[in-house]
């Protein structure tokens, strides 16, 4: 039996909420403001799920899915939602989650950054599956809610080169000799290579890399091979090991990364983010500037363009590595500076060692910073630096920590704002300014 129910927001993994009863019900593919009957398919205390079996009254702002693959795919929860408007509900789950697990409220709201809503895709994991019945390897992403591949020969997010190149590596794969054996194939595009990391749980045999190689010349790409753990990857041609890096024209950089480093996914709005995260810092050139979390350098080289010192920390030793690598490289080794530290657990004398620091960026993983804020508030407030700007994968941590810094620390949230890194994904990306 259908309800019928009326649609009030959406939830992180792009459902629609309604109430039924006073329980709250999630409905796979509704959109705000539509009535919609839905048939519950798993109930539970609290809330339950349901399926939308009827669309009453749709949405102004309902938009058809242009993905074949969207709704089984669980790469994607937004397809069904006008890009804007997709920006708007992320802006609002920020907003809700500052309000309500931070208890602040920033002065102003930032216009969101937006990027490319297509084919902005420059790292992502596909899972790869031998499945006879199915004519031979699948490679994609996995099924929403599910642990199947999705039996897809194109991706809209994907960049169009990277698109067209699924249905080739399928026939690749299943003319190795292990098929069976592959379990992934991980994507990292630079600006001028596209490198596939092969994990492969047995060894490939001569024939297996003589194909390899002929995929390689036939689609201009670079393989990477991974026998075991990270720590294994290595390039199938050993001159393709330094070729892979994104260029930062703005401030004249290149930046060299491998395969299994952590760069941003979208690399236009990366450029964006960058430009406006210092823009945000108010950066002066006798300022000295902490980049914590500071990885490859993403930020901590374009601030060194703009200020007399930057300290970049990060807990990857390879990350920071290859920061000061490329400080070399640029001529930047004077006013760039790179140290390896777990910072979920640093305290205030560790940040009091450092000195003074006029500016700070912070731009944790999905965990946060709580450490880092609670440091932060614990120093004498003239020892603080007087502007952070904190960059954010999760509004839950971002919010907690910004509690942390107004309610404890005395900084002021003066402005914050979505990042629209992942279109038609529930992903929110944000940045946020506090000021003391």
């Amino acid at each position: 039996m259908s309800d019928l129910l009326f649609i009030e927001s959406l939830d992180l993994e792009g459902r629609g909420v309604a109430h039924k009863d006073g329980k709250v019900v999630f409905v796979e593919g509704a959109l705000p403001g539509e009535r919609v009957r839905a048939q519950t398919v798993r109930s539970k205390d609290s809330y339950d799920k349901a399926r939308m079996t009827e669309l009453v009254q749709r949405s102004s702002q309902r938009a058809e899915p242009p993905c074949p693959n969207f709704g089984n795919c669980g790469g994607c929860a937004m397809q069904h939602l006008e890009p804007a408007a997709q920006v708007a509900v992320k802006q609002r789950v920020l907003e809700d989650s500052l309000a309500h697990i931070g208890k602040v409220r920033p002065r102003q709201v930032l216009p969101a950054l937006h990027g490319p809503y297509w084919g902005y895709r420059y790292r992502a994991r596909f899972s790869t599956r031998f499945v006879p019945k199915k004519g031979g390897v699948l490679v994609g992403f996995r099924e929403k809610n599910g642990r199947y591949v999705v039996d897809m020969t194109e991706c809209r997010v994907l960049p169009p080169k990277v698109s067209a190149l699924l249905g080739p590596l399928r026939t690749c794969l299943a003319g190795l000799s292990r098929p069976d054996r592959l379990p992934q194939i991980e994507l990292a595009m630079g600006d001028q290579m596209t490198a596939l990391t092969l994990r492969h749980m047995e060894p490939l045999t001569a024939e297996d890399i003589a194909r390899l190689r002929t995929f390689a010349q036939e689609h201009d790409i670079s393989w990477w091979l991974q026998p075991k753990g990270p720590e294994t990857v290595h390039p199938l041609e050993r001159d393709d090991a330094d070729k892979l890096a994104y260029a930062l024209p703005e401030f004249d950089l290149r930046m060299p990364f491998r395969p299994t480093d952590f760069t941003q996914v979208n690399h236009p709005i990366n450029r964006s983010l960058i430009s406006r995260a210092l823009s945000l810092l108010d950066v002066q050139p006798h300022h000295r500037v902490a980049d914590l979390f500071c990885g490859l350098g993403n930020f901590s080289l374009p601030l060194a363009r703009r200020a007399a010192q930057v300290v970049g920390i990060e807990g990857s030793a390879t990350l920071t590595q290859r920061a000061g690598e490329a400080a070399l490289v640029h001529g930047l080794q004077d006013k760039a500076h790179f140290t390896t530290l777990n910072l979920f657990e640093v305290d205030v004398k560790w940040l009091r060692d450092l000195g003074h620091f006029d500016r700070m960026l912070i731009d944790p993983p999905r965990d946060g910073a709580m450490a880092v804020a609670t440091a932060l508030t614990q120093l004498a407030p003239e020892e603080r630096p007087e502007r952070l700007v904190y960059v954010s994968c999760s509004p839950g941590t971002l919010a907690r920590d910004a509690g942390i810094l107004v309610n404890e620390g005395g900084y002021t949230l003066e402005s914050a704002g979505v990042v629209n890194m992942f279109p038609h994904t529930a992903h929110v990306e944000s940045i946020a300014v506090f000021t003391r």
